[in-house]
């Protein structure tokens, strides 16, 4: 009788864990939503852009396979980095990005030139990770209402945040060794 409650003790902890494991998912993402300085509706806002931005790009066949293009919103504001070939292509995709509704203003950051390889992208990944721990750390600020995007080293800040705080963040990120640029995307409250 012990041995059969353990085997079902056992199945239904091997069947559970993936329950546990959304919970876990659901209260960090609803921790995140709790502490962001935007409301409810204006982050599912900023979502909508950036997923409608996505989507019009990837329409764009010249875009699509010419370049590398990442969009973040926070606030109606989006900052659009990466690398296109050309002046023509990079203008569409802003074109595009413009049209998107609730966009308010655009921080074209497009480079012209070649896309980044596969280790830059890495790299930047890391980077990120790094810069985002060290915010999260600091007793200085609330590292959550921060938005960390990192293209070939430069390291892009975009959050609904006092000058203090956005300068505290700034000293931070440009102190973490890799880092060769730190472009503050901020708005002030």
């Amino acid at each position: 009788m012990k041995v059969t409650k353990l085997g079902l003790t056992i199945v239904a902890a091997t069947l559970l864990q993936g329950c546990v494991a959304a919970a876990v998912v659901g209260v960090a993402g609803g921790a995140a939503v709790a502490t962001d300085n935007r409301t409810v509706g204006t982050q599912l806002n900023d979502q909508q852009i950036e997923l409608t931005a996505h989507n019009n790009l990837a329409k764009h066949k010249g875009i699509s396979d010419n370049t590398h293009l990442q969009v973040t919103a926070m606030n109606g504001s989006v900052l659009v980095v990466g690398q296109a070939p050309n002046a023509y292509l990079r203008d569409e995709a802003i074109k595009l990005i413009k049209g998107v509704t609730g966009v308010n203003q655009i921080h074209n950051q497009v480079r012209i030139g070649n896309n980044t390889s596969i280790t830059t992208r890495t790299h930047d990944v890391w980077l990120t990770s790094r810069v985002k721990t060290a915010l999260f750390s600091s007793e200085k600020l609330d590292g959550h209402n921060i938005k960390v995007v990192t293209e070939n080293g430069e390291v892009f800040l975009m959050g609904l945040i006092s000058r203090q705080q956005a300068n505290e963040a700034v000293d931070i990120a440009r102190n973490i060794g890799g880092v060769n640029r730190v472009i503050k995307a901020f708005e002030y409250r």
